[in-house]
Protein backbone atom coordinates (compact mmCIF):
# COMPACT_ATOMS: atom_id res chain seq x y z
CA UNK A 1 0.00 0.00 0.00
CA UNK A 2 1.06 3.69 -0.27
CA UNK A 3 0.64 5.45 2.34
CA UNK A 4 0.97 9.30 3.35
CA UNK A 5 4.64 11.20 3.45
CA UNK A 6 5.51 11.65 7.20
CA UNK A 7 5.15 15.25 7.42
CA UNK A 8 6.72 17.57 10.57
CA UNK A 9 4.50 21.05 11.23
CA UNK A 10 8.25 22.04 10.15
CA UNK A 11 8.27 22.70 6.27
CA UNK A 12 11.46 20.53 5.07
CA UNK A 13 14.75 21.73 4.80
CA UNK A 14 16.20 22.16 1.13
CA UNK A 15 18.54 19.22 0.84
CA UNK A 16 20.40 20.39 -2.09
CA UNK A 17 22.43 23.78 -2.07
CA UNK A 18 22.38 26.94 -4.92
CA UNK A 19 24.68 25.85 -7.34
CA UNK A 20 26.91 28.56 -9.30
CA UNK A 21 24.65 30.61 -11.72
CA UNK A 22 24.65 29.34 -14.92
CA UNK A 23 26.85 32.00 -17.01
CA UNK A 24 25.43 33.51 -20.73
CA UNK A 25 21.63 32.13 -20.39
CA UNK A 26 18.49 33.79 -19.76
CA UNK A 27 14.54 32.04 -19.57
CA UNK A 28 11.72 33.42 -19.22
CA UNK A 29 8.60 31.52 -17.81
CA UNK A 30 5.19 32.53 -18.48
CA UNK A 31 3.27 31.88 -15.64
CA UNK A 32 2.88 31.80 -11.78
CA UNK A 33 0.37 28.67 -11.44
CA UNK A 34 1.54 25.40 -10.15
CA UNK A 35 3.60 24.53 -12.65
CA UNK A 36 4.85 28.20 -13.33
CA UNK A 37 5.62 27.70 -9.76
CA UNK A 38 7.84 24.16 -10.22
CA UNK A 39 9.51 25.69 -13.32
CA UNK A 40 10.55 28.56 -11.26
CA UNK A 41 12.55 26.99 -8.18
CA UNK A 42 14.19 24.52 -10.26
CA UNK A 43 15.58 27.15 -12.28
CA UNK A 44 16.14 29.14 -8.78
CA UNK A 45 18.13 25.85 -7.56
CA UNK A 46 20.18 25.06 -10.79
CA UNK A 47 20.94 28.62 -10.63
CA UNK A 48 20.02 29.84 -14.07
CA UNK A 49 19.17 33.73 -14.60
CA UNK A 50 15.13 34.13 -15.16
CA UNK A 51 11.98 36.07 -14.99
CA UNK A 52 8.71 34.82 -14.58
CA UNK A 53 5.75 36.88 -15.74
CA UNK A 54 2.43 36.60 -13.89
CA UNK A 55 -0.62 38.12 -15.41
CA UNK A 56 -2.36 38.46 -11.96
CA UNK A 57 -1.64 40.14 -8.62
CA UNK A 58 -1.07 36.45 -7.04
CA UNK A 59 1.13 32.91 -7.46
CA UNK A 60 -1.33 30.06 -7.90
CA UNK A 61 -3.53 29.96 -11.23
CA UNK A 62 -6.41 27.94 -11.40
CA UNK A 63 -6.02 27.38 -7.26
CA UNK A 64 -6.88 31.11 -6.27
CA UNK A 65 -10.60 31.79 -5.90
CA UNK A 66 -11.02 35.18 -7.86
CA UNK A 67 -7.62 35.17 -8.92
CA UNK A 68 -6.78 38.78 -10.24
CA UNK A 69 -5.81 37.35 -13.78
CA UNK A 70 -9.32 36.45 -14.82
CA UNK A 71 -8.44 33.05 -15.71
CA UNK A 72 -9.20 30.97 -12.63
CA UNK A 73 -12.06 28.41 -12.98
CA UNK A 74 -11.73 27.85 -9.00
CA UNK A 75 -15.61 27.82 -7.00
CA UNK A 76 -16.24 27.96 -3.78
CA UNK A 77 -16.78 24.37 -3.11
CA UNK A 78 -13.82 23.03 -5.31
CA UNK A 79 -11.44 20.38 -4.04
CA UNK A 80 -8.50 18.50 -5.09
CA UNK A 81 -9.59 15.18 -6.88
CA UNK A 82 -5.69 13.54 -6.67
CA UNK A 83 -4.60 13.18 -2.64
CA UNK A 84 -2.60 15.46 -1.33
CA UNK A 85 0.42 13.16 -1.36
CA UNK A 86 0.41 12.14 -5.01
CA UNK A 87 -0.43 15.86 -5.92
CA UNK A 88 2.31 17.49 -3.56
CA UNK A 89 5.68 18.16 -5.33
CA UNK A 90 8.70 15.57 -4.38
CA UNK A 91 10.45 17.68 -2.05
CA UNK A 92 7.48 19.92 -0.15
CA UNK A 93 5.15 17.40 1.47
CA UNK A 94 1.78 19.09 2.05
CA UNK A 95 0.88 20.12 6.01
CA UNK A 96 -0.19 16.98 7.29
CA UNK A 97 -3.45 18.22 9.08
CA UNK A 98 -4.69 18.63 5.68
CA UNK A 99 -7.80 16.76 4.83
CA UNK A 100 -7.30 13.72 1.95
CA UNK A 101 -8.40 16.23 -0.39
CA UNK A 102 -7.52 19.34 0.17
CA UNK A 103 -9.43 22.32 -0.42
CA UNK A 104 -9.27 25.00 -2.63
CA UNK A 105 -7.71 27.21 -0.44
CA UNK A 106 -5.09 25.10 1.39
CA UNK A 107 -3.96 24.34 -1.82
CA UNK A 108 -3.59 28.08 -2.49
CA UNK A 109 -1.88 28.58 0.83
CA UNK A 110 0.34 25.12 0.14
CA UNK A 111 1.63 27.07 -3.17
CA UNK A 112 2.50 30.43 -0.73
CA UNK A 113 4.60 28.49 1.87
CA UNK A 114 6.25 26.70 -1.37
CA UNK A 115 7.65 29.47 -2.92
CA UNK A 116 8.67 31.12 0.67
CA UNK A 117 10.04 28.27 1.58
CA UNK A 118 12.41 28.21 -1.35
CA UNK A 119 13.37 31.79 -1.80
CA UNK A 120 12.20 32.70 -5.09
CA UNK A 121 9.25 35.48 -4.77
CA UNK A 122 11.33 38.18 -5.80
CA UNK A 123 12.11 36.48 -9.49
CA UNK A 124 7.92 36.98 -10.56
CA UNK A 125 6.68 39.80 -11.79
CA UNK A 126 3.15 40.16 -11.40
CA UNK A 127 0.12 42.27 -13.05
CA UNK A 128 2.25 41.53 -16.19
CA UNK A 129 1.20 39.94 -19.71
CA UNK A 130 3.01 38.69 -22.04
CA UNK A 131 1.60 39.60 -25.21
CA UNK A 132 4.06 38.14 -27.78
CA UNK A 133 6.46 35.53 -28.31
CA UNK A 134 8.48 35.35 -31.24
CA UNK A 135 11.54 33.25 -32.61
CA UNK A 136 15.20 35.79 -32.52
CA UNK A 137 16.44 37.31 -35.71
CA UNK A 138 20.45 35.26 -34.04
CA UNK A 139 18.51 32.43 -31.89
CA UNK A 140 16.59 32.74 -28.54
CA UNK A 141 13.26 34.39 -28.03
CA UNK A 142 12.02 37.90 -28.03
CA UNK A 143 9.40 38.05 -25.37
CA UNK A 144 7.51 41.38 -25.34
CA UNK A 145 5.35 41.59 -21.87
CA UNK A 146 2.72 44.46 -21.10
CA UNK A 147 2.94 45.39 -17.66
CA UNK A 148 2.90 48.25 -14.82
CA UNK A 149 6.10 50.17 -16.59
CA UNK A 150 4.31 49.89 -19.71
CA UNK A 151 5.12 47.74 -22.49
CA UNK A 152 8.85 46.46 -23.58
CA UNK A 153 10.37 43.75 -25.55
CA UNK A 154 13.60 41.35 -24.29
CA UNK A 155 15.33 38.71 -25.88
CA UNK A 156 15.16 35.37 -23.59
CA UNK A 157 17.53 32.22 -24.42
CA UNK A 158 14.99 29.85 -23.40
CA UNK A 159 10.65 30.57 -22.78
CA UNK A 160 9.23 27.87 -20.35
CA UNK A 161 5.59 28.03 -21.35
CA UNK A 162 3.34 27.56 -18.51
CA UNK A 163 -0.39 29.49 -18.84
CA UNK A 164 -2.36 26.20 -17.85
CA UNK A 165 -4.90 24.73 -20.14
CA UNK A 166 -7.88 25.28 -17.97
CA UNK A 167 -8.50 28.88 -19.20
CA UNK A 168 -9.96 29.45 -22.36
CA UNK A 169 -13.80 27.95 -22.12
CA UNK A 170 -14.71 25.47 -25.04
CA UNK A 171 -18.52 25.62 -25.82
CA UNK A 172 -20.30 23.45 -27.93
CA UNK A 173 -19.52 23.87 -31.70
CA UNK A 174 -21.31 23.79 -33.82
CA UNK A 175 -23.74 25.39 -31.50
CA UNK A 176 -27.13 23.34 -30.65
CA UNK A 177 -29.92 24.66 -32.50
CA UNK A 178 -32.05 27.04 -31.16
CA UNK A 179 -32.77 29.97 -28.71
CA UNK A 180 -32.49 29.78 -25.05
CA UNK A 181 -34.31 32.86 -23.67
CA UNK A 182 -32.70 31.92 -19.99
CA UNK A 183 -28.80 32.34 -19.34
CA UNK A 184 -26.16 30.61 -20.14
CA UNK A 185 -22.64 29.96 -18.65
CA UNK A 186 -19.74 28.17 -18.97
CA UNK A 187 -18.62 26.26 -16.12
CA UNK A 188 -15.36 28.36 -15.88
CA UNK A 189 -17.92 31.36 -15.21
CA UNK A 190 -19.46 29.26 -12.02
CA UNK A 191 -18.01 30.66 -8.53
CA UNK A 192 -20.96 29.59 -6.07
CA UNK A 193 -24.26 28.09 -5.37
CA UNK A 194 -25.52 31.72 -5.52
CA UNK A 195 -25.90 31.41 -8.73
CA UNK A 196 -27.89 28.49 -8.76
CA UNK A 197 -30.39 29.48 -6.28
CA UNK A 198 -34.28 29.52 -7.30
CA UNK A 199 -33.29 28.92 -10.82
CA UNK A 200 -34.24 25.61 -13.12
CA UNK A 201 -30.92 24.62 -13.89
CA UNK A 202 -29.49 22.27 -16.76
CA UNK A 203 -25.92 21.20 -16.11
CA UNK A 204 -24.01 19.60 -19.63
CA UNK A 205 -21.41 17.41 -19.29
CA UNK A 206 -19.70 14.26 -17.10
CA UNK A 207 -16.52 15.62 -16.18
CA UNK A 208 -15.74 16.36 -12.08
CA UNK A 209 -16.55 20.15 -12.62
CA UNK A 210 -20.17 19.20 -13.40
CA UNK A 211 -20.82 16.77 -11.31
CA UNK A 212 -19.96 19.38 -8.67
CA UNK A 213 -22.00 21.97 -9.97
CA UNK A 214 -24.72 19.37 -10.22
CA UNK A 215 -24.65 18.28 -6.79
CA UNK A 216 -24.08 22.01 -5.33
CA UNK A 217 -27.50 22.53 -7.48
CA UNK A 218 -29.16 19.76 -6.14
CA UNK A 219 -29.72 21.40 -2.87
CA UNK A 220 -29.88 25.60 -4.14
CA UNK A 221 -31.41 25.10 -7.78
CA UNK A 222 -35.65 24.94 -7.92
CA UNK A 223 -34.68 21.80 -10.49
CA UNK A 224 -31.57 20.51 -11.46
CA UNK A 225 -31.34 18.34 -14.79
CA UNK A 226 -27.88 16.70 -15.67
CA UNK A 227 -27.50 16.17 -19.48
CA UNK A 228 -24.79 13.59 -19.97
CA UNK A 229 -24.48 12.08 -24.02
CA UNK A 230 -21.59 9.68 -22.98
CA UNK A 231 -21.25 7.43 -19.84
CA UNK A 232 -18.45 7.88 -17.98
CA UNK A 233 -17.26 5.12 -14.89
CA UNK A 234 -17.23 7.57 -11.55
CA UNK A 235 -14.99 6.68 -9.05
CA UNK A 236 -15.79 6.86 -5.87
CA UNK A 237 -12.87 9.23 -3.76
CA UNK A 238 -12.62 7.37 -0.82
CA UNK A 239 -11.53 3.32 -0.74
CA UNK A 240 -11.59 0.65 1.90
CA UNK A 241 -10.89 4.05 4.30
CA UNK A 242 -8.45 5.77 2.40
CA UNK A 243 -7.90 8.24 -0.47
CA UNK A 244 -8.80 5.98 -3.69
CA UNK A 245 -5.31 6.80 -5.15
CA UNK A 246 -3.86 5.61 -2.19
CA UNK A 247 -4.97 1.92 -2.12
CA UNK A 248 -2.14 0.62 -4.59
CA UNK A 249 1.48 -1.21 -4.64
CA UNK A 250 4.38 1.51 -3.65
CA UNK A 251 6.37 2.76 -6.48
CA UNK A 252 6.40 2.63 -10.42
CA UNK A 253 3.20 0.92 -11.80
CA UNK A 254 3.34 -0.32 -15.62
CA UNK A 255 -0.08 0.65 -17.23
CA UNK A 256 -1.84 -2.17 -16.52
CA UNK A 257 -1.58 -2.30 -13.35
CA UNK A 258 -2.76 1.74 -13.12
CA UNK A 259 -5.55 0.71 -15.25
CA UNK A 260 -6.71 -2.68 -12.98
CA UNK A 261 -6.75 -0.26 -10.16
CA UNK A 262 -9.38 1.73 -12.17
CA UNK A 263 -11.15 -0.82 -13.01
CA UNK A 264 -11.40 -2.34 -9.31
CA UNK A 265 -12.33 0.99 -8.15
CA UNK A 266 -15.48 1.43 -10.84
CA UNK A 267 -16.34 -2.04 -9.65
CA UNK A 268 -16.55 -1.29 -5.95
CA UNK A 269 -17.67 2.78 -6.57
CA UNK A 270 -20.39 0.90 -8.66
CA UNK A 271 -22.89 0.68 -11.73
CA UNK A 272 -24.48 4.17 -12.67
CA UNK A 273 -26.99 2.78 -15.18
CA UNK A 274 -29.00 2.59 -12.32
CA UNK A 275 -29.44 6.16 -11.89
CA UNK A 276 -30.34 6.69 -15.75
CA UNK A 277 -26.86 7.45 -16.97
CA UNK A 278 -25.72 5.70 -20.35
CA UNK A 279 -23.51 2.68 -20.09
CA UNK A 280 -19.88 3.69 -20.78
CA UNK A 281 -18.78 2.50 -24.04
CA UNK A 282 -14.90 2.21 -22.84
CA UNK A 283 -13.44 0.53 -20.20
CA UNK A 284 -12.16 1.72 -16.78
CA UNK A 285 -8.40 3.74 -17.28
CA UNK A 286 -9.69 4.35 -21.14
CA UNK A 287 -10.62 8.00 -20.29
CA UNK A 288 -9.61 10.08 -17.79
CA UNK A 289 -10.98 9.85 -14.38
CA UNK A 290 -13.84 11.53 -12.68
CA UNK A 291 -14.78 11.13 -9.30
CA UNK A 292 -17.51 12.47 -6.82
CA UNK A 293 -18.53 11.14 -3.22
CA UNK A 294 -21.75 12.55 -3.53
CA UNK A 295 -23.26 13.00 -6.92
CA UNK A 296 -24.37 8.87 -6.11
CA UNK A 297 -26.41 10.27 -3.07
CA UNK A 298 -27.84 12.86 -4.89
CA UNK A 299 -29.18 10.96 -7.75
CA UNK A 300 -30.43 8.29 -4.89
CA UNK A 301 -32.65 10.85 -2.86
CA UNK A 302 -34.08 12.20 -6.72
CA UNK A 303 -32.58 15.75 -6.18
CA UNK A 304 -31.05 15.43 -9.27
CA UNK A 305 -32.82 14.32 -12.75
CA UNK A 306 -30.40 12.97 -15.41
CA UNK A 307 -31.42 13.56 -18.99
CA UNK A 308 -29.58 12.33 -22.26
CA UNK A 309 -27.74 14.74 -24.65
CA UNK A 310 -29.54 18.35 -26.19
CA UNK A 311 -31.20 17.82 -29.11
CA UNK A 312 -31.89 21.51 -29.34
CA UNK A 313 -32.59 24.82 -27.46
CA UNK A 314 -36.32 25.90 -27.12
CA UNK A 315 -36.83 29.13 -25.47
CA UNK A 316 -37.36 28.96 -21.57
CA UNK A 317 -36.45 25.47 -22.50
CA UNK A 318 -34.36 22.65 -23.45
CA UNK A 319 -35.19 19.53 -25.36
CA UNK A 320 -33.06 16.21 -25.43
CA UNK A 321 -32.24 13.35 -27.91
CA UNK A 322 -34.96 11.25 -25.76
CA UNK A 323 -37.59 14.08 -26.79
CA UNK A 324 -38.32 14.49 -23.53
CA UNK A 325 -37.95 18.79 -22.83
CA UNK A 326 -37.81 20.55 -19.32
CA UNK A 327 -37.74 23.90 -18.39
CA UNK A 328 -34.92 25.91 -17.84
CA UNK A 329 -33.33 29.52 -16.85
CA UNK A 330 -30.19 28.81 -16.96
CA UNK A 331 -27.49 26.22 -18.76
CA UNK A 332 -24.03 25.60 -17.34
CA UNK A 333 -21.94 24.49 -19.92
CA UNK A 334 -19.32 22.06 -18.35
CA UNK A 335 -17.68 21.40 -21.63
CA UNK A 336 -14.01 21.95 -21.24
CA UNK A 337 -11.05 23.77 -21.96
CA UNK A 338 -9.41 24.97 -25.55
CA UNK A 339 -5.27 25.06 -25.11
CA UNK A 340 -4.42 28.13 -26.59
CA UNK A 341 -0.95 30.45 -26.37
CA UNK A 342 -2.74 33.98 -26.52
CA UNK A 343 1.13 35.08 -27.11
CA UNK A 344 1.84 33.19 -30.24
CA UNK A 345 0.77 33.88 -33.54
CA UNK A 346 -1.55 31.08 -35.12
CA UNK A 347 0.66 30.66 -38.21
CA UNK A 348 3.60 29.94 -35.65
CA UNK A 349 2.19 27.57 -33.30
CA UNK A 350 -1.47 26.74 -32.32
CA UNK A 351 -2.97 23.29 -30.88
CA UNK A 352 -5.76 22.44 -33.23
CA UNK A 353 -9.02 20.41 -31.38
CA UNK A 354 -6.26 20.72 -28.08
CA UNK A 355 -3.63 18.17 -30.18
CA UNK A 356 0.03 19.45 -29.76
CA UNK A 357 2.54 16.37 -29.86
CA UNK A 358 5.53 17.38 -28.09
CA UNK A 359 8.54 15.21 -26.76
CA UNK A 360 7.84 13.64 -23.15
CA UNK A 361 5.11 16.56 -23.20
CA UNK A 362 7.40 19.45 -22.89
CA UNK A 363 9.88 19.88 -26.71
CA UNK A 364 9.04 19.82 -29.72
CA UNK A 365 12.03 18.95 -31.74
CA UNK A 366 11.64 22.32 -34.29
CA UNK A 367 11.48 24.69 -31.56
CA UNK A 368 14.66 24.87 -29.51
CA UNK A 369 15.19 26.78 -27.09
CA UNK A 370 10.87 26.37 -26.25
CA UNK A 371 9.70 24.22 -23.52
CA UNK A 372 5.91 23.44 -22.78
CA UNK A 373 5.55 22.55 -18.75
CA UNK A 374 2.42 21.00 -17.06
CA UNK A 375 0.77 20.93 -20.85
CA UNK A 376 -0.61 17.43 -19.91
CA UNK A 377 -3.41 15.36 -18.74
CA UNK A 378 -2.45 12.89 -16.30
CA UNK A 379 -3.96 10.12 -14.76
CA UNK A 380 -2.52 11.86 -11.56
CA UNK A 381 -2.22 15.05 -10.74
CA UNK A 382 0.35 17.67 -13.23
CA UNK A 383 1.96 19.14 -10.55
CA UNK A 384 4.61 15.87 -9.52
CA UNK A 385 4.80 16.16 -13.19
CA UNK A 386 5.37 19.23 -14.17
CA UNK A 387 8.24 19.63 -11.18
CA UNK A 388 10.09 16.44 -13.24
CA UNK A 389 9.80 18.16 -16.44
CA UNK A 390 11.15 21.55 -14.92
CA UNK A 391 14.02 19.63 -13.37
CA UNK A 392 14.96 18.22 -16.77
CA UNK A 393 14.79 21.42 -18.32
CA UNK A 394 17.37 23.07 -15.75
CA UNK A 395 19.50 20.15 -16.90
CA UNK A 396 19.25 21.04 -20.38
CA UNK A 397 19.76 24.54 -19.88
CA UNK A 398 22.86 24.13 -17.75
CA UNK A 399 24.60 21.45 -19.91
CA UNK A 400 24.68 18.50 -17.37
CA UNK A 401 22.01 16.62 -20.03
CA UNK A 402 22.54 16.01 -23.64
CA UNK A 403 19.37 15.13 -25.37
CA UNK A 404 19.75 12.46 -28.69
CA UNK A 405 19.45 13.23 -32.42
CA UNK A 406 16.81 15.19 -33.61
CA UNK A 407 15.37 12.20 -35.51
CA UNK A 408 15.48 10.27 -32.68
CA UNK A 409 13.54 12.76 -30.48
CA UNK A 410 11.09 12.71 -33.42
CA UNK A 411 10.51 9.14 -33.54
CA UNK A 412 9.72 8.88 -29.95
CA UNK A 413 7.76 12.18 -29.76
CA UNK A 414 5.60 10.29 -32.73
CA UNK A 415 5.59 6.75 -31.25
CA UNK A 416 4.69 7.97 -27.20
CA UNK A 417 2.15 10.35 -28.53
CA UNK A 418 0.62 6.95 -30.66
CA UNK A 419 0.41 5.07 -27.63
CA UNK A 420 -1.39 7.54 -25.26
CA UNK A 421 -4.22 8.30 -28.41
CA UNK A 422 -4.35 4.39 -28.31
CA UNK A 423 -4.96 4.40 -23.98
CA UNK A 424 -7.56 6.75 -24.08
CA UNK A 425 -10.73 7.12 -26.19
CA UNK A 426 -10.63 9.72 -29.19
CA UNK A 427 -11.63 12.86 -27.77
CA UNK A 428 -9.94 16.83 -26.85
CA UNK A 429 -9.89 15.94 -23.57
CA UNK A 430 -7.28 13.21 -24.25
CA UNK A 431 -5.04 14.45 -26.50
CA UNK A 432 -2.59 15.04 -23.84
CA UNK A 433 -3.40 12.63 -21.43
CA UNK A 434 -0.89 10.60 -19.71
CA UNK A 435 -0.04 7.85 -17.35
CA UNK A 436 1.07 9.80 -14.51
CA UNK A 437 3.28 6.47 -13.15
CA UNK A 438 4.86 5.62 -16.77
CA UNK A 439 5.82 9.47 -17.13
CA UNK A 440 7.89 9.61 -14.41
CA UNK A 441 9.84 6.70 -15.07
CA UNK A 442 10.02 7.11 -18.21
CA UNK A 443 11.22 10.70 -18.38
CA UNK A 444 13.78 9.59 -15.47
CA UNK A 445 15.10 7.06 -17.53
CA UNK A 446 15.84 9.52 -20.20
CA UNK A 447 17.36 11.74 -17.83
CA UNK A 448 19.86 9.15 -16.70
CA UNK A 449 20.67 8.55 -20.68
CA UNK A 450 21.14 12.14 -21.40
CA UNK A 451 23.30 12.70 -18.17
CA UNK A 452 25.71 9.60 -19.52
CA UNK A 453 25.56 10.94 -22.76
CA UNK A 454 27.49 14.28 -21.86
CA UNK A 455 30.52 12.47 -20.89
CA UNK A 456 30.23 9.65 -24.43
Amino acid sequence: MIYCVKQSDKAPAITQPVPVRVPNHRACIIGAGSSGLAAAKNLYLAGIDFDCFEKGGAIGGNWVFDNSNGQSACYETLEINTSCPRMAFSDFPMPKNYPPYAKHHQVAAYFESYIDHFGFRDKITFNTTVTSVTPGPDGGWLVTIDGPDGIATNHYDSVLVANGHHWDPRWPEPAYPGTFDGEQIHAHSYRSGDQLDGREVVVVGAGNSAMDISVEASFRAKSTYWSVRRGQWVLRKMLLGRASDQVALPGWLPWWATAARLRFGAFVSGDMTKYGLPKPPHAPGQSHPVQSEQIRQRLKAGAIDVRPGIERLDGDGVVFTDGSRVSADLIVWATGYKVSFPFFDEAFLTAKDNDLPLWKRTIHPDLPGLYFIGLLQPVGAVMPLAEAQSEWVAEIISGTYTPPSTHQIRARMNADHERNKRQFYSSPRHTMEVDFDHFIWDLKQERTAGRARVSA
